[in-house]
């Protein structure tokens, strides 16, 4: 892949692109609009680090990568897509990503799908559930994820090879996530991975109040 198989934008999307993807091909089971979602960001703690990329992917293999300014706190255009009810949010390990959109932009994002959380549920044979694991055994694609831990924040430089990984990691979200679907409801598990999508927004508030371990004893 190369920088030019997909859009780089800066602060927001613009208002054809975001159309676009609100017209996103409905591939869901429920024949609900999907897209795929990724951050970059200076690290793993939202009230310390920064927000530094967004990356969308619809079902036409559409991907773009919005650059978030330093000190930026709006993104109107993002905030109507990732809050938008009839478009399914997947991402890989939500609960990080929806508290550093939710921290820094002000997104409440709805509804939700955790790849991270569905291949827990239903690859119950392995440990390994990291995106580069997962995307090899479900998409027979081996991730480049040497970018991962990379200097993000200088927006305006990103090299190639970091927006090769960028695009990556949503480019294959909704394939692998159809087939997960399909695991969970084979394995009787569907329900329950619904009720744990529906609650990670009332996680990410207690993460981003810093309370840990609220539910032990």
């Amino acid at each position: 892949m190369t920088i030019q198989d997909f859009q780089v934008g800066d602060r927001d999307l613009s208002d054809a692109v975001l159309a676009e993807y609100l017209q996103s091909e409905a591939i869901t089971s429920g024949g609900q609009n999907a897209i795929a979602v990724d951050t970059e960001t200076m690290g793993l703690l939202p009230q310390r680090d920064r927000l530094c990329l967004i990356q969308l992917c619809n079902p036409e293999g559409k991907v773009t990568a919005i650059r978030i300014a330093k000190g930026q706190t709006q993104a109107p255009n993002l905030k109507k897509l990732l809050e938008a009810t009839n478009v399914l949010k997947v991402f890989h390990f939500a609960r990080f990503d929806v508290a550093t959109l939710r921290h820094h932009l002000g997104i409440h994002v709805q509804p939700i799908f955790c790849t991270k959380i569905a291949s827990k549920l239903a690859r119950t044979y392995t440990n390994r559930h990291g995106l580069k694991d997962l995307v090899h055994e479900l998409e027979q694609v081996e991730l480049d994820k040497s970018s991962q831990s990379s200097d993000w924040g200088n927006a305006a430089n990103l090299t190639e090879a970091q927006l090769s990984y960028a695009a990556n990691d949503v480019r294959y979200l909704l394939s692998a996530q159809q087939k997960l679907v399909e695991m969970l409801k084979r394995e009787e598990r569907w329900e329950l991975a619904q009720e744990c999508f529906q609650v990670l927004p009332t996680i990410v508030s207690l993460d981003l109040l810093q309370f840990k371990d609220l539910f032990e004893h």
